[in-house]
């Protein structure tokens, strides 16, 4: 300013000048006087500002629930969960899974040392109770999740056995208690399980029928077991579904559907034209299409190839696995039940699990719907209702990524489908099912929408891994209203934006993470678990500030009384 007051350089210039500036010179400049201020606030240069530093594509939105980009720029710097605050030591070896309850209160852990250890979630977590669960034959623990009114815990654990044992176990506890009240088998182990009423979980069976071949029952079971009548089912079938090529049913979770018309972020797939999507939906939205029962043209095929088979004639001969799955797949059809509509045509809920058709590695998921009368273990007990020809379940929906799935999660209003996967080669093709194709060190965080059932933006990349197929393991991520959270097998845990597609943050450990979860009342307070045996509470600079601020001193007058009545 000259002696006038009068601004010696004009605002386009000072504009000029501040682009050229980094953020955080952007506000201290504005510090200088009032002219700079004002420029220093300007939308423009904050929109700027933004796209530079955060690296976003120029074709990318503003949120559109922010006001200014000021603020949203703000809001990124200021609200991801990347201070470490505190580090809990109590597992004596790898902690594998994290989850929290509903209201925030609390948190579960599994381990390797094969407990389950439920923590206080306050300003200073605190440890409540711990599980050990040796007494049941169990090897460790792997995951857990709190029922709806989070007053039982599921924990899922693997049993001592053999290196090749595929057995597990879900235990329920009483949170009020800490009382175990039920024990369901599992297996393999890794269905892990979940909740589908606030009384009621899912469990998994595996029968084998050949060397490559079996199917998968999913049990609905009661969570209290010692039902007095023997009137009352403590458990129903679900679905038994048919696996071919070695592949087996595995991480199963519940999707309520009916959350899906008030998402928390619509994120838009783009032009179709740009970006095409891959289209899973196997029923369409036609009931009329509803996939049911192979062609006609399809059963005469499998069956000539069987003809020149048994003739001789097939050149070349098959090997024994191709021919398991070619009699296989003859076998099932005609006898596999069509997905099953809602009388009134409304969707209730979706059950997701992972699975596959070509190899023992997962690279699909299935999708099932759930009727309400399935929701209770009341009724026919073993598949009575069942026709005779109707022996295994069609899916209603199928997502292949080609690629290894190692991760899902769905986010808070249950409309989007997060996947980390490892892809194979780009037109591989698997030969021999007990040889899957290699897969990437890169992970790829897929999305995927449940209501249009369609993939959605573009993979988010950054974390790795490096295990080999035969040797790899699950990486559990989480979702909360605008962050994607993940773990990986180079130290970190990653934060990405769920609107901008960008890696905000990595939070470092001494080991592989494998397990990350956002407190559900508070997405800017985070927990990841490591192969370091530890668990880290992280908070955005934000929270860090407001809980390190010096508390007011009571003022004189107040200090003399307290005085006074000592």
């Amino acid at each position: 300013m000259d002696e006038g007051g009068t601004p010696l350089l004009p605002d386009s210039l000072v504009y000029q000048i501040f682009l050229s500036l980094g953020p955080a010179d952007v506000l201290a400049a504005g510090l200088v006087c009032r002219q700079w201020q004002a420029v220093s606030r300007d939308e423009f240069l904050w929109r700027e500002q933004f796209y530079r530093y955060y690296q976003v594509a120029r074709d990318v939105p503003r949120h559109p629930a922010a006001t200014s980009w000021y603020e949203e720029f703000q809001r990124l710097y200021d609200t991801v969960p990347c201070v470490e605050v505190q580090t809990l030591r109590e597992h004596t070896d790898q902690v594998l899974h994290l989850s929290f309850s509903h209201s925030g209160y609390q948190f579960a852990s599994c381990s390797k040392d094969c407990t389950v250890k439920i923590w206080s979630n306050d300003l200073t977590i605190s440890l409540l109770h711990s599980a050990d669960m040796r007494p049941y034959n169990w090897s460790y623990t792997q995951f857990s999740q709190f029922n709806k009114d989070d007053s039982l815990l599921l924990a899922s654990g693997v049993f001592l056995g053999p290196h090749n044992s595929s057995s597990g176990e879900i235990a329920v506890i009483s949170l009020d208690s800490f009382a175990l009240l039920s024990r369901v088998r599992n297996k393999p182990y890794d269905v892990f399980g979940c909740w589908l009423t606030e009384t009621s979980l899912i469990s998994g069976n595996l029968h084998r029928i050949g060397d490559i071949t079996s199917c998968s029952v999913l049990w609905l079971n009661n969570a209290f077991q010692d039902v007095e009548s023997e009137n009352v089912n403590v458990v129903k079938r679900l679905f038994k579904i048919q696996n071919l090529n070695a592949s087996t049913i595995r991480t199963v979770m519940v999707a309520d559907c009916s959350r899906f018309d008030s998402p928390d972020l619509l994120l838009e797939a783009g032009d179709p034209a740009t970006s095409p999507c891959r289209i899973f939906d196997l029923g369409g939205d036609n009931e009329e299409e509803v996939a049911g029962p192979a062609p006609a043209h399809a059963k005469e095929g499998l069956r000539h190839f069987l003809d020149r088979v048994l003739e001789g004639r097939a050149q070349p001969q098959p090997s024994e696995r191709v021919l398991e799955t070619k009699v296989a797949e003859l076998l099932a059809q005609g006898h596999t039940k069509p997905p099953e509509r809602s009388a009134t045509g409304a969707r209730s809920k979706y059950l997701i699990f992972t699975t596959g058709c070509l190899t023992y590695s997962p690279h699909q998921i299935g999708i099932k719907q759930i009727l309400p009368h399935q929701m209770t273990t009341a009724g026919p007990v073993l598949g009575e209702g069942r026709g005779s020809d109707a022996f295994f379940d069609a899916l209603d929906h199928v997502i292949d990524v080609h690629g290894h799935i190692i991760g899902m999660g769905l986010s808070p209003d249950n409309r989007y489908l997060y996947v980390n996967s490892r892809a194979w080669p780009s037109g591989a093709v698997v030969a021999d099912p007990m040889q899957p194709p290699p897969i990437a060190e890169e992970i790829d965080l897929l999305v995927f929408d449940l209501k249009t059932m369609r993939e959605v933006r573009r993979a988010l990349r950054a974390h790795r891994a490096y295990t080999p197929n035969d040797e790899c393991f699950f990486i559990f991520l989480d979702v909360s209203r605008d962050f994607v959270a993940s773990g990986a097998e180079d130290r970190h845990g990653y934060i990405w934006d769920r609107h901008y597609n960008i890696c905000l943050a990595k939070l470092r450990h001494e080991d592989v993470v494998n397990s990350v979860a956002f407190s559900p009342q508070e997405q800017e307070l985070l927990l990841t678990a490591s192969d370091d045996a530890t668990i880290k509470a992280w908070r955005s600079p934000r929270t860090v500030r407001i809980f390190q601020a010096p508390r007011p001193r009571p003022r004189a007058f107040f200090s003399w009384l307290a005085s006074q009545r000592r």
